[in-house]
């Protein structure tokens, strides 16, 4: 291999492993219940996906009991909603 070659592997590497670092990840159990139980309190009846990032939980697709849709923020601490946007 040349040497341009072994810095651009390198490179690829470094970027694959901040990547992994930065990932989202479903919740845990216990966070599971916690924000599921925030999402109920709040009136949704049903979602897609929630993901677990270092500063806040995103919930795909919660539906409302009037059927409507929503994005949703939450606190990674508190699991208050933080920010709904409506889709």
């Amino acid at each position: 291999m040349s040497i341009k070659t072994t810095g651009l592997a390198a490179l690829a590497v470094a970027f694959a492993m901040t990547g992994a670092a930065l990932a989202d990840r479903a919740p845990t159990p216990d966070e599971l219940t916690k924000i599921e139980a925030v999402l109920k309190a709040e009136g949704f009846t049903k979602w897609k996906k929630i993901e677990v990032e270092d500063d806040e939980v995103e919930v795909d697709d919660a539906i409302d009991a009037a059927g409507k849709q929503f994005d949703l923020d939450l606190d990674p601490k508190t699991f208050a909603i933080t920010k709904r946007k409506a889709e």
